[in-house]
């Protein structure tokens, strides 16, 4: 695909896929600044995570385009909004920019319109997540689980799920869904084993 530019709103351990939505309270200046250019322009902005804390840190190479759906504004400036997710993309560079917020320019990634797992994939998947689940105490409605699509169910999963941002960014960039879920699977067994646990899991 050809290159775009890209507004950017760095934030670590936040991920959006395409095809599901983000609810984001924007209240800093700059944000609240890029988010009145995006309203006025073609309503993008791209979610990605920093590599680190600091100001200006370099960010990862792959985020996710979201258009901004619902909005409010508030009296005082800050904004209420949705964004829903549109295309992943692939950092090329950083432009040189005089607007308070970052900019890129980047090309958007081609995604499958549509994915499925296999039988074996979707009954190992959804048999760890309950295994997670029950160790981490979180109540589940299974049956409505059981009805989501293959695609919202992974990728609504690894969006939400309580992993740290080296992981969240390691699901994002997973070349395809089977991909994607069999690394989540190692993620919510590494993460939902209990402190001293003699069982070693790998993500490699």
């Amino acid at each position: 695909m050809s290159a775009t530019r890209l507004s950017i709103f760095p934030l670590s351990g936040v991920i959006l896929y395409p095809g599901l939505r983000l609810p984001l309270h924007i209240f800093e200046p700059r944000y609240r600044a890029m988010v009145s250019d995006a309203l006025i322009r073609d309503r993008r902005i791209a979610m990605i995570q920093p590599q680190a804390a600091a100001e200006g840190a370099p960010l990862f190479s792959v985020g996710c385009v979201g258009r901004i759906g619902d909005v409010e504004t508030m009296e005082d400036g800050r904004f209420n909004i949705v964004l829903e997710g549109e295309h992943r993309f692939r950092v090329l560079r950083e432009l040189d920019v005089n607007t308070p917020f970052r900019q890129v320019e980047a090309e958007l990634i081609d995604d499958p319109e549509e994915e499925a797992l296999s039988s074996v994939e979707r009954a190992g998947f959804e048999q760890a997540a309950r295994d997670f689940a029950d160790l981490q105490g979180y109540s589940v409605d299974w049956d409505s689980v059981s009805r989501l699509d293959d695609v919202s169910l992974i990728n609504g999963v690894s969006q939400i799920a309580p992993f740290d941002a080296a992981a969240k960014q390691a699901l994002l960039e997973a070349s395809d869904l089977s991909d994607r879920c069999e690394l989540l699977v190692q993620l919510m067994q590494f993460f939902g084993r209990h402190p001293g646990d003699d069982d070693h899991v790998t993500l490699q």
